[in-house]
């Protein structure tokens, strides 16, 4: 087991935003979690990233482990240089006014290893996405909506991270976009063996996507299978799928 975590509870000030959150994402694995606006998804991914209030909500019950080891006094910047963790945050965040390279390079600061290592992690970005390749030298304001989701998710790769979690990766991208995203997420799971937790509202792509999954509601986990177990559940088809 990769990452475990175990009834966690957070606040905002006076504010329980979980209630005892349980679930595990093992080695190699591409897990999902979804839910609704408000369920608790980024509050989730922003605990198990351990970033910093305000931002963040304060952790007041459980624990996260990561290979065993609690991470609740890990700071963010130890997360990366110890290749654990990398989060792709909604909205993207990519710094703007430096170029596609620039962002990718950034994203290094914190890597050891020789300069022709981190080359090789860049050129596997650039294959995954031809686009940031032909964009290299443009500021990263001027792409797309798309390009710049591409450019979140190989930034993020660049840390050399093993655990890459996603943050509504498809959220305001056009059908043809962000199936090509999860085309290339898949690509680098099999590729190179990394675990990936996405946070999704679009259970039917996330599903798709995901050998397993958990539904949070209101900082609850109320279903937990297989893709295909959660599809065939009432509750889900219901409320996320339609039916």
């Amino acid at each position: 087991m990769l990452l475990e975590v175990k009834n966690l509870v957070v606040h905002y000030g006076a504010i329980e935003a979980l209630h005892g959150v349980s679930f595990h994402v093992d080695q190699g694995e591409i897990v999902t979690l979804i839910g609704s606006n408000g369920a608790g998804k980024t509050s989730t991914l922003m605990s198990l990233a351990r970033l910093p209030r305000p931002e963040a909500p304060t952790v007041s019950g459980g624990d996260i482990l990561y290979n065993g080891e609690s991470i609740l006094a890990t700071e963010p910047h130890e997360l990366v240089q110890r290749k654990m963790l990398s989060l792709v945050p909604e909205g993207r965040h990519i710094f703007g006014n430096l170029t596609v390279a620039e962002n990718l390079r950034l994203a290094t600061y914190a890597r050891k290893e020789e300069t022709g290592e981190i080359q090789e992690t860049m050129e596997m970005v650039y294959s995954l996405f031809p686009r940031l390749k032909e964009r290299r030298k443009q500021r990263s304001e001027s792409l797309s909506g798309g390009e710049q989701q591409m450019l979140a998710v190989g930034r993020a790769l660049m840390t050399g991270s093993s655990f890459i979690m996603l943050d509504e990766p498809s959220m305001g991208l056009a059908p043809v976009l962000m199936y090509d995203m999860f085309r290339a997420l898949r690509k680098i799971n099999k590729t190179q063996h990394t675990t990936i937790l996405v946070v999704e509202q679009n259970a039917k792509i996330a599903l798709d996507f995901a050998s397993r999954g958990y539904v949070l509601e209101t900082g609850e986990i109320i279903a937990e299978g297989s893709s295909e177990e959660l599809r065939n559940d009432e509750r889900v088809k219901k409320a996320y799928l339609g039916g």
